[in-house]
C-alpha cells in the first residue's frame, strides 16, 4: 500500500477529535421540556448498551439532567442544523427553545423525558453515574429504548441510517456526511463469484 505521509507538529493535549455528532439531548418532562445540543458524545459499551453526554454544570439542562437521572439523545439531520446551533448557543433558562427553533416534542416509553419528533431516531436514556472531569461532568448511561423512524427500516426491518441525512460537527463547523466508502468489515470480506449465465 502506497498511503500518504505526514510531518507533524507536536502540541499540548486538546479536544480535536473530529468529527463529532451534534445531538439535540432533550430533556424534562413532557410538560416542561427543555433541549440543548451536545457534540460531547458517543458510545461506551454495547451489551448493555452505554453511552455518554459530557455537560458543563453552568448549563440550564444540567440540574435537570442530574435531578431526573434522564435524558433522550436526539440524532440530527441537514433539516435540522440551524435549530442544532441555536440549542447549543441559547440557554433555556432565557428562552423557550423548542418554540423558538419551531421543535416539538413526544412522550417516551422508558424515561419521563420528551423525544424530539423531528429527530428519526432517539435514544431513551437512564443516567448509571455522574463523573466529574474538569469542564465537564459526563453523564454516563443505560439506553434503555430506541425510537426509529419507519422510514428508515428497508424491508427486512434493518435500520438504514444512510437514509437520514444525518450531520457531523468538526473542529466548530457542521458538515453534512459524504458518500459512503465502505460497511464494517468490508477490507476482509471475501468477494461473491459472480457466474456468468449462459443464453
Amino acid at each position: 500500500m502506497n498511503y500518504k505521509t505526514y510531518e507533524k507538529e507536536h502540541w499540548k493535549g486538546s479536544v480535536l477529535t473530529a468529527p463529532l455528532p451534534p445531538v439535540l439531548v432533550s430533556c424534562g418532562t413532557l410538560e416542561k421540556p427543555n433541549v440543548l445540543t451536545i457534540a460531547w458524545t458517543g458510545i461506551l459499551n454495547s451489551q448493555p448498551p452505554v453511552t455518554y453526554i459530557s455537560v458543563r454544570p453552568e448549563r440550564y439542562s444540567y440540574g435537570i439532567i442530574k435531578e431526573s437521572g434522564e435524558f433522550v439523545i436526539n440524532l440530527a439531520t441537514q433539516e435540522l442544523v440551524r435549530a442544532v446551533d441555536y440549542c447549543g448557543v441559547k440557554s433555556g433558562s432565557k428562552c423557550d427553545k423548542l418554540k423558538d427553533t419551531g421543535l416539538t416534542v413526544s412522550p417516551c416509553e422508558s424515561v419521563g423525558a420528551p423525544m424530539i419528533d423531528q429527530c428519526p431516531l432517539s435514544l431513551e436514556c437512564k443516567v448509571r453515574q455522574i463523573i466529574k472531569l474538569g469542564t465537564h461532568d459526563m453523564f454516563m448511561a443505560d439506553i434503555v429504548g430506541v425510537n426509529a423512524a419507519a422510514e428508515l427500516l428497508d424491508d427486512n426491518g434493518r435500520l438504514c441510517l444512510d437514509r437520514a441525512n444525518l450531520i457531523a460537527y468538526s473542529h466548530g463547523e457542521y458538515f453534512s456526511l459524504g458518500k459512503k466508502l465502505g460497511s464494517f468489515g468490508y477490507s476482509v470480506r471475501k468477494k461473491k463469484n459472480i457466474k456468468s449465465k449462459r443464453t
